[in-house]
């Protein structure tokens, strides 16, 4: 049985209004939020706060993530036989807040009951996201067939997710040290965090209200005819794996923040300053990157953003013997590059869903972003696994007081590798998986 889309079929092909592009944009509140916040403060929280072990914490913080491998093409799926994909914002966003807040309650005194808490917290807002992100993520494609436009669409999104990176990573660990640390500061920060979730959410909801929408006539008939459609899908295919992998560079790079600011840095309120500086930069270069995508093609822009992303991070090496403000400015090019790759990815993600709908006719944009959010979330989420892979293998000490322990120089040194060379390796090496990336194919559709 087949579910057509919404009856009313308006095909835009104006440029979109300021009202739409910045109500689209307000839902990267959300995807930042809790894209970014968990990989930088769940971690740290759970090895030198709850005192649970480096490769145990791992796990707990990337099961949960590894289960929306799972939910989210099926997300997408509902979200493509539903007439709007809006009340999937609004009702999962919602959800999403409350959940993010009910991570950092930490209700239990023991670690070990700590961690199971928060692993289980953690499984029931990673399906609330999925429940957003995977609706969020396919609108692109229906509101506009315009190549271009969805170049500027992503611009704008891409500008407030750096904001977003920037308030709630940037935010969030000052929130954890301004109301005391340990179990109570991060109770605050998790409600910080939460709060901004319900911001965006009701920003993104009401703000693309009056969009019109281009929707194809139906869907494919089964979740299986889907996901066989989107893998012979190559562009898409080069994409995802590319991706994926990169977002496993990212997630180890964020996992890494608060471990490089007290054991390279020493400094107090590095993890902020750090995340200043990665993030910040991004807010400037966003009209650079769009000339270039302009002059020289997403794809090829992709590939130098992630190249400027892998070169800083290997710089960063020398961190331990630079003052502090030549780490920052080394950072700063590591967010050039990750403001490029956030563009571009997601400025080609919504030109392989056309190409699939000029070839099919079908409206199966919640698949291939269902596929692509659980790639990209399953991404992040390794990113912490194998940061703390190597914090066990290097001997790292775990701690209950909410302070970390005293490392030794082997520990260090786990540290360091963990934030700068494992990331550009993952990040470098991905752009040769878009070789079967056709960007003459999508760039027609």
């Amino acid at each position: 049985m087949t579910t057509a889309g919404p009856s009313s079929v308006v095909p835009p092909t104006s440029a979109l209004p300021r009202g739409v592009l910045a109500g689209y944009a307000l839902g990267s509140l959300v995807t930042g939020a809790f894209g970014t916040v968990p990989g930088l403060l769940l971690l740290p929280y759970l090895t030198d706060t709850l005192g649970v072990a480096a490769g145990v914490a791992g796990l707990l913080v990337l099961l949960p993530k590894a289960w929306d491998v799972l939910v989210n093409p099926v997300a997408g799926r509902i979200s493509d036989r539903s007439g709007s994909r809006r009340p999937f914002l609004l009702g999962a966003g919602l959800a999403l807040a409350i959940l993010f807040a009910a991570i950092f309650l930490a209700p239990f005194p023991s670690g070990a009951a700590s961690g199971a808490y928060v692993a289980g917290a953690f499984l029931a807002a990673a399906t609330a996201f999925a429940f957003f992100q995977v609706p969020y993520v396919a609108m692109p494609a229906e509101l506009t067939d315009g190549y271009d436009e969805r170049t500027r669409l992503m611009t704008w999104r891409v500008a407030v997710l750096a904001l977003a990176i920037l308030v709630s990573g940037a935010l969030a660990p000052l929130v954890v040290e301004l109301t005391g640390g340990g179990r109570e500061g991060h109770r605050w920060s998790g409600a910080f965090v939460g709060a901004l979730i319900v911001v965006g959410t009701l920003a993104t909801y009401f703000g693309t209200r009056k969009a019109r929408y281009r929707t194809a006539g139906e869907s494919e008939p089964s979740l299986r005819a889907q996901l066989r459609v989107a893998s012979g899908n190559a562009p898409f295919r080069a994409l995802l794996i590319c991706w994926v992998v990169q977002a496993a560079g990212i997630g180890t790079m964020l996992a890494g923040v608060q471990y490089f600011a007290d054991h390279v840095l020493e400094q107090k309120s590095g993890a902020t300053f750090l995340f200043a500086a990665f993030v910040g930069p991004a807010l400037l270069v966003m009209p650079l990157w769009t000339a270039a995508g302009h002059r020289l093609g997403k794809l090829r822009s992709l590939i130098i953003a992630s190249l400027a992303f892998a070169a800083g991070a290997l710089i960063l090496l020398a961190a331990p013997a630079l003052p502090a403000v030549a780490v920052y400015l080394i950072v700063a090019l590591v967010g050039v590059g990750y403001a490029g790759q956030q563009v571009f990815a997601m400025a080609m993600l919504p030109d392989c869903i056309a190409y699939d709908t000029e070839r099919t006719g079908r409206r199966q944009a919640g698949v291939f972003t269902g596929l692509w959010t659980a790639g990209e979330t399953f991404g992040l989420a390794l990113g912490p696994g194998i940061y703390a892979l190597l914090l066990q293998v290097f001997g790292y000490v775990s701690s209950a007081t909410g302070e970390a322990a005293g490392q030794s120089d082997t520990a260090r040194l786990g540290v360091l590798l963990g934030f700068t060379v494992v990331p550009a390796l993952l990040v470098g090496v991905a752009v040769v998986l878009l070789r079967g990336y056709d960007e003459r194919i999508t760039s027609r559709a």
